[in-house]
């Protein structure tokens, strides 16, 4: 009896790498929870997490030197501006326009880090 020739599979070298499931995927990690995911997950909550407690300083650092200031400088205590008190001023243009700035500034940076998150994940 004569013996069958060994079957072989002929496949182009780009339909390997085209397979789905067969290259390992950082974003199946993430899904899926692994060990690697969780890095990465961890690492852009840190992330967040730091840039949350710098935007916390950088606004409530100005507003803690407000009350001294305003008590111990007679001329921001005393003085008035247009017929309205220089400490109604202070307090109401500058703070909110820091309040606001602060947060345009989070909202923007927290995209950002989302978005080199994400990018990351996909390229890896």
């Amino acid at each position: 009896m004569a013996e069958l020739p060994r079957r072989v599979s002929v496949t182009h070298p780009r339909t390997q790498a085209a397979r789905p499931g067969l290259r390992h995927s950082v974003v199946r990690d993430v899904h899926e929870q692994t060990a690697l995911g969780e890095v990465y997950v961890k690492a852009l909550i840190r992330a967040q997490l730091r840039l949350g407690l710098l935007i916390c300083a950088a606004v409530c650092l100005p507003l803690a030197c407000l009350p001294p200031l305003l008590a111990y400088v007679p001329v921001l205590r005393e003085g008035r501006l247009w017929g309205v008190g220089l400490p109604w001023l202070i307090l109401g243009l500058p703070v909110y326009a820091l309040l606001v700035a602060a947060g345009a500034g989070y909202v923007r940076r927290a995209e950002r880090n989302e978005r080199d998150f994400a990018e990351n994940v996909h390229r890896s």
